[in-house]
């Protein structure tokens, strides 16, 4: 990365660890996760200017519970304990962790009783979550405790001399009170982090890096999907090379009303990049008659898909030698996968295997540090249009798995037909940034009987699934106004003859997924 100060997040197995990188970067600080088990000197190679240790599922006094890389407080870097961070940070100093009596989950009232730095300018009361089952009885020699709650005397410290501070409840969180609020003070009064991490600085780094990586005389390759993050890799790698950058967008007849249309006419008139268009729905279709099994359909789709940007690869590269290819990986792949280096598997949208061993591309991977909401905010500075930016995820299979059922041309069109009319009244209703994704399903082999005018009729239900979510690895079923839900049910089943009944999911995940297949 450029001249970006960098703070590490430690995870010890915790399930909001991404989210603590998250809130950083909103502070315009650059994040990175790291496990526990790294060595502090692997750590200090990344010129960390402080570091945050996160929470996790452990008792810091249980076997095998993991503990602060051995050598960190002596590092001299301004550090943040979250949690289990918080309490492993003082049960390593001397200070005591016990099991309480009555454990803290959920909205905790946390009382300030010495400002300190967190907390400066703050309300002495506050509403913050807790997590845990053990708590700090007693703090290090040379703290200060600065927040306590009736049932944990020490749900905050700092040693302000070390620059060692540290908090029992989750700051980042939406439900803990001014949580962002004592994150800042960290970053910017404890470990004095400049606010650099900003997205025309982000972008112009990505841009930069790209032509330094493909250089002045190499081609590149980017399979468009018609989703975001495709579409803001490539156009980051066009602004660095040009029109060397070749665009395959492959049409497999399994999106929604308007997104081929987007990538054909929008994101090209917004790039200038060239695009090579392969229309294989035919073939997509031909190789799904008869397939009901969802996870059949997912191969069959992913198979073809590689066959198609096989042969199209085959193409571009029989004119032009091409050397690279461009991939929309994200920061949240990067740290689930370890990290990963090496020659391309498409990861694609479809999530499936590799090209042949004739065909390699060395991977150009612009987004790899970015989360999705940097994502769409690159898009934007980039010149994107919005309708691009603001796309919600949508699977890679695309509607084949919102089909319950065989995937056919008549169903495709019942389908998108419903879902565009859920999409317009969504965003009529100014509910896009409220609501993560809706996916909206057809049970095509289900018939649903149903009186509309004078005849009696039997046509398919479809459901609909609005959820809000951060990241998508939990959700919850979002609560659209009666008034809005009505207005899609209405125009559904007046405007799509074929469906006689509009239902509403409302299972959180988990224990559902938010696709149906």
């Amino acid at each position: 990365m450029s001249d970006f100060d960098t703070v590490l997040v430690v995870d010890f197995g915790a399930q909001y660890a991404q989210l603590i990188a998250r809130r950083v970067r909103e502070c315009s600080v650059y994040s990175e996760i790291v496990p526990s088990t790294m060595p502090v000197e692997e750590m200090l190679k990344r010129n960390p200017k402080a570091i945050i240790l996160s929470g996790g599922p452990s008792s810091v006094y249980a076997e095998g519970a993991p503990a602060v890389p051995a050598g960190l407080f002596e590092t001299g870097l301004p550090t943040f304990g979250i949690c289990y961070g918080f309490q492993a940070m003082a049960l390593a100093l001397g200070g005591e962790v016990k099991r309480t009596d009555i454990a803290e989950y959920g909205g905790t009232p946390l009382a300030v009783v010495d400002e300190g730095v967190l907390f400066a300018g703050l309300p002495a009361a506050l509403s913050v979550w807790m997590s845990h089952g053990d708590s700090v009885a007693a703090a290090p020699e040379g703290f200060a405790v600065t927040a306590a709650t009736e049932v944990t005397p020490v749900a905050a410290m700092e040693d302000t001399e070390r620059g060692l501070y540290g908090v029992q409840f989750h700051p980042e969180v939406l439900h803990s009170e001014h949580g962002q609020d004592v994150l800042r003070r960290f970053l910017y009064e404890a470990a004095g982090c400049r606010p650099s991490w900003t997205m025309l600085n982000i972008v112009e780094d990505a841009v930069t890096a790209v032509a330094e990586q493909i250089g002045p005389t190499g081609r590149a390759i980017c399979g468009l999907s018609g989703g975001v993050d495709s579409a803001v890799a490539a156009a980051i790698v066009q602004r660095a090379i040009g029109d060397r950058l070749t665009c395959v967008f492959v049409d497999h007849g399994l999106l929604r009303k308007g997104e081929a249309e987007q990538v054909e006419k929008d994101f090209v008139a917004a790039t200038g990049v060239q695009l090579h268009v392969v229309d294989a729905a035919d073939r997509f279709l031909t190789a799904l008659v008869g397939v009901v099994d969802p996870e059949e359909k997912r191969k069959i789709i992913g198979r073809e898909f590689i066959r198609v940007f096989e042969a199209a690869a085959r193409e571009i590269s029989a004119h032009e030698q091409v050397d690279f290819l461009v991939q929309g990986t994200l920061y949240p792949d990067v740290v689930e996968s370890g990290g990963g280096t090496g020659t391309a598997n498409i990861k694609s949208h479809h999530n499936v295997g590799g090209l042949p061993d004739d065909l390699r591309f060395t991977l150009v991977e612009p987004l790899r540090w970015l989360f999705k909401d940097e994502v769409r905010r690159a898009g934007l500075e980039l010149g994107l249009p919005a309708a691009i930016v603001g796309r919600q995820p949508f699977p890679g299979p695309g509607l084949g798995i919102r089909i319950i059922g065989e995937v056919t041309r008549d169903r495709l069109d019942i389908l998108r037909e419903a879902d565009a009319i859920a999409r317009e009244e969504l965003s009529r209703a100014d509910l896009d940034g409220h609501i993560w994704q809706c996916p909206v399903v057809l049970l095509a082999d289900v018939r649903s009987v149903g009186v509309q005018g004078d005849g009696r009729t039997y046509g398919h239900p479809v459901v609909l699934r609005p959820v809000t979510s951060e990241d998508a690895m939990t959700a919850d079923w979002a609560r659209v106004p009666y008034d809005v839900l009505a207005r899609i049910s209405t125009r559904i089943t007046n405007e799509v003859r074929e469906i006689n009944r509009v239902t509403l999911d409302v299972t959180s995940k988990p224990p559902g997924t938010i696709e149906w297949e």
